[in-house]
Order: structure tokens, then sequence, then C-alpha cells
């Protein structure tokens, strides 16, 4: 992979990032030239907003999806840039397929996340929003990241299309949301 004339090696074991077969020690070892790539990344993102660098890499990741079911090494290291730990940590949620669509009859559409502490989370993708503390910490207090882990895998999930979905009437919609609002008070 080459970017702005820096090289950056390639696993030996795998190549790019596949939900039903991961080389997580290939994925590390690739992500592990972070340093070199983030010098590479300034270069390139100097010029566009991070917003619009992660609409750019989500789309180029799910054209990739759809061509080779994989994600290019270049979007791991792209992903591990942006987000940090919160990729590795939202890639393997998407592995463990702890995301599901809950969406009604009248459009309404909920992703609960169910996190690594076992708690679930609700995120709302239309408007970029995760129940969880570390979203409201991080995210919306010390503007520290854009995503928490849960809403970077929600949108990874939809990349790689691994999504579980059901189906519930409005009413059960709104039980649903009703109940996390009664858990958090």
């Amino acid at each position: 992979m080459t970017h702005v004339g820096i090289t950056a090696p390639r696993p030996a074991l795998c190549s790019g990032w596949n939900p039903t077969h991961i080389c997580w020690s290939a994925v590390f070892a690739v992500l592990s030239e972070e340093s070199t790539f983030r010098r590479a990344m300034a270069v390139t993102m100097s010029a566009a907003t991070l917003p619009a660098v992660v609409e750019e890499l989500l789309s180029e990741m799910e054209a990739a999806v759809r061509e080779s079911a994989r994600i290019p090494d270049e979007h791991l290291l792209s992903l591990k840039f942006v987000f940090g730990s919160s990729a590795i940590q939202a890639l393997d949620l998407v592995d463990r397929q702890s995301i599901t669509l809950i969406s009604s009859p009248s459009g309404r559409r909920v992703y609960q996340v169910l996190g690594s502490s076992g708690k679930t989370y609700t995120c709302l993708a239309s408007c970029h929003y995760c129940s969880c503390p570390a979203f409201a910490f991080s995210v919306l207090q010390k503007s520290d990241s854009l995503l928490c882990k849960h809403l970077l895998a929600v949108y990874l999930s939809q990349v790689m299309r691994t999504c579980q979905q059901l189906s519930v009437s409005d009413k059960q919609l709104t039980d649903i949301l009703l109940m996390e609002k009664k858990q958090e008070a």
C-alpha cells in the first residue's frame, strides 16, 4: 500500500478484514505501522474536514466490501488513524454480530448494540447518537472523539451488511425506547 510516497507492509497471514475469517495478528501488524501512516494521513487530511473524510472512508469501504467481501488494509489503517482503539473494538462488536437494526412499520429505525460489558446501548445512526456513557463524555462533553465504539460498529455493520434485523410494531419500538429511558434514570 502506498500513501504520499510512504509504503506500509502488508500482513503475511491474510489481507484485509473478513468477518468470516479474522487474522487479528495480521490486522494488528498492519495497524502497528500507524505512526508512518499518521504522517501520510495528516498531509492528506489537511485539505478535508474530518466528517467528510469519515464519510469518504465508509463509502470506499462499502464499495470494497461489495467487490471483494473484505475491508482492504489501507482502509483499516485509515479507520485506526481516525478512531484509534475504538476502531478495533468496533470491529470486534461487528465480528460478534452484536448489532441489531430494529425497524417499525412507520419507518422508524433504531440500532441496539450489545456492548462488550453485556449492556445493550441504543444508537440512532440518523443523528449520530449512542446512549452509552462514552458517547456522552468523549463525544458530547469533551469532543475528544467523533463516535463511540458502538456507533462506529453500527456504521461498520452497515458497510459489511452484517447487521441483524428485527421488525417490530410501532408500539413495541416505543416500549423498547421507553424501557431504556427508565433504565437510564
